[in-house]
């Protein structure tokens, strides 16, 4: 990402001695009511990445449906792979090790600009 930038986010490791622990900044995009904002979150790496998924935490406040209230962001992307109990999920949404930063990043600022109000993390945004 230092190499190649992608446009909408800035992501980097909070402290170098530890590569499981990731900051981004998502800039919010055009034409939402995010448009303008620069919003903090945190990217938590499991030990056994890749083959769960980080979780991710804004740590600038955010009224969204599909971000809890204590900011931890509920999109398919981020869930456990396999099979969804619930049968809203098929597998191929949920998360897959081919997933990288870029990639849960893209599917962030996507979420931002059309939120999924059929499965909200808050029910009171959604």
């Amino acid at each position: 990402l230092n190499k190649n930038p992608v446009e909408g986010f800035s992501a980097g490791l909070i402290d170098d001695d530890d590569i499981y622990k990731w900051e981004v900044v998502i800039i919010g995009p055009q034409d939402t009511l995010f448009e303008g904002g620069f919003f903090k979150a945190y990217l938590t790496f499991p030990y056994d990445y890749p083959l769960r998924p980080p979780k991710m935490k804004f740590i600038t406040e955010i009224w969204h449906p599909n971000v809890a209230k204590n900011g931890d962001v509920c999109i398919s992307i981020l869930h456990e792979p396999g099979e969804d109990k619930f049968g809203y999920e098929k597998p191929e949404e949920r998360w897959l090790p081919i997933h990288t930063v870029e990639t849960i990043m893209i599917s962030v600022i996507s979420m931002l600009a059309d939120p999924n109000s059929d499965s909200p993390a808050n029910v009171d945004a959604a």
